[in-house]
């Protein structure tokens, strides 16, 4: 999952980019980077940590000029390393320089494709270095010299005709404006702002309205599926529909989990889908465990609170905050035994004994994936007192694995895979387990737009929507993520040796 930005103003954008992507952190903690233009050149900025890490007084020094993209990133599969981190750039035609959220899933084809073909290499792992050769490719083909908006949107017509997958995309081309578009799908997020400045308009895209809100830009829309945004620089907007079939599917992991609630994806308040998801849940527990004795609702923080929340209300149970979470904890480099993997999610979360201890708890969390988190939260509200506990989940069964930008485990390293409820409420310690129905899932998000009535939904019914995913495709992600987790370890296990010779050991 990654999160992207980009700006046209009448005034220096790098702050303004900087506090965007600080908003959306949530979305990618890996990397982050911020390119800006001045004067014909691209300024460039990325590499590994968060935001406040990466970019220092020095750097956002050099970041001028009044056009800018920015992105933060979460690895999904493979390399991590810093050569990776976005934007990328290319050279021709004029220079171009992207960001990209989501995942092609038919990188591998469209990379020989423009080794064969465009005579085009693509340097790193990343599907976006991928992507932005694609587009770059289809701009040089153009006959136009400037490049018109026209040539722009034929550019991005050939795109959509030539990826599949998951995308929501920022470019800029030197000498002529930031461009915008979305899968036709519209399986990841993306939306238009505006402000005025001095009497000058200026431009802004995001992946979440929360980033517009936040540097002082108006919510225009959601850019649609398939649909083509382009901005020159000196400040003339044009869109146009670039795909020949869009259909709406947004993620609907996007609303249990990802986006922030402050944020409106498709016109839909991802804090209310989530109020009415505890709603929907609560009733299901009324129905269900009509004879459990429930003393009292704690969500996991902090995704699950608003739904949490609503499941107390429906179940006229008093709610309360049973977990103090750690904000300020750091990361842990090496974890070579599970005992140490345990003691990191401790270093996060620390139960107040006073709200457990006697008591019938119902933790309520907004998804389970592994399940080795919720067993371990379990164990702690049982060593801090408690006398049954129970967990509900406000999102489904995940049964399958991701295939558009989210970073999920292959199927096997899911619980929730092969098994029923009651297996895996015995593999994680629980008293009773219950999870939210699909129907009731997608029909708490589409109450927040009527106009959504599809949604991609495949981690829960492995129902993919691109209609191109078979077992062999989810094969090779499995052993990019093995690959990756493997180079992990060993560096993991250098770390740990070389602490150990440091010690003397």
């Amino acid at each position: 999952m990654c999160g992207i930005v980009g700006i046209v103003g009448s005034t220096p954008v790098n702050q303004s980019i900087y506090d965007a992507l600080t908003v959306l952190q949530h979305r990618g903690q890996d990397a982050a980077g911020i390119v800006t233009l001045e004067s014909n050149r691209f300024r460039l900025r990325k590499a590994n940590g968060l935001v406040r890490d990466v970019f220092e007084a020095k750097h956002m020094q050099r970041l001028q000029g009044n056009v800018g993209i920015g992105h933060v990133r979460y690895p999904t599969a493979g390399s991590s390393s810093a050569s990776e981190a976005q934007p990328f750039y290319v050279n021709s035609p004029y220079g171009l320089s992207l960001a990209h959220n989501g995942n092609l899933t038919n990188a591998g084809e469209v990379r020989e494709s423009l080794f064969k073909q465009a005579r085009r290499h693509v340097n790193t792992t990343s599907d976006s270095e991928v992507l932005l050769n694609v587009l770059a490719h289809e701009l040089d083909s153009t006959e136009s010299s400037p490049v018109t908006p026209q040539d722009i949107f034929t550019a991005i017509r050939a795109v959509h005709k030539q990826v599949r997958g998951a995308y929501a995309v920022v470019a800029m081309l030197i000498g002529h404006g930031l461009m915008a578009f979305r899968d036709p799908n519209g399986i990841r997020p993306l939306c238009l702002g505006k402000r005025e400045v001095e009497g000058q308009t200026e431009y802004m895209v995001a992946s979440e309205s929360v980033a517009l809100d936040a540097v002082g830009f108006d919510f225009v829309r959601d850019v649609a599926p398939g649909e083509a945004v382009y901005i020159t620089f000196d400040g003339q907007l044009y869109t146009e529909q670039c795909a020949e079939n869009p259909v709406l599917n947004p993620c609907v992991f996007e609303f249990v989990y990802f986006a922030r609630p402050d944020s409106f994806i498709d016109k839909i308040s991802v804090y209310g889908a989530r109020v009415r998801m505890g709603t929907k849940l609560g009733e299901k527990i009324k129905r269900e465990w009509e004879d459990m004795d429930i003393d009292v609702v704690i969500p996991i923080p902090e995704t699950s609170c608003d739904s949490a929340l609503e499941i107390a209300r429906t179940l006229d149970k008093p709610y309360r905050q049973g977990f103090v979470k750690n904000r300020y904890v750091g990361r842990t480099f090496i974890m070579p035994g599970q005992q140490m993997r345990r003691k990191s999610v401790r270093r996060k979360l620390n139960a107040i004994r006073s709200e457990f201890k006697g008591k019938n708890v119902l933790l309520v969390d907004d998804s389970i994936v592994r399940g080795t988190t919720s067993e371990q939260i379990i164990e702690m509200a049982r060593e801090a007192g408690a006398n049954k506990v129970y967990l509900a989940s406000a999102a489904p069964e995940v049964r399958f694995p991701n295939v558009y930008g989210i970073d999920m485990p292959s199927a096997n390293e899911l619980i929730a895979h092969g098994r029923e409820v009651e297996e895996i409420s015995k593999l994680i310690g629980a008293d009773g387990l219950i999870f939210q129905d699909l129907e009731d899932l997608v029909a708490a998000v589409a109450e927040g737009n009527p106009d959504v009535t599809l949604f991609e939904t495949s981690v829960f019914n492995g129902s993919y929507v691109t209609g191109d995913i078979d077992q062999s495709y989810l094969d090779y992600l499995e052993s990019l993520r093995s690959e990756d987790s493997k180079t992990k370890r060993e560096i993991q296990q250098d770390l740990a040796n070389l602490e150990l010779h440091n010690e003397g050991v």
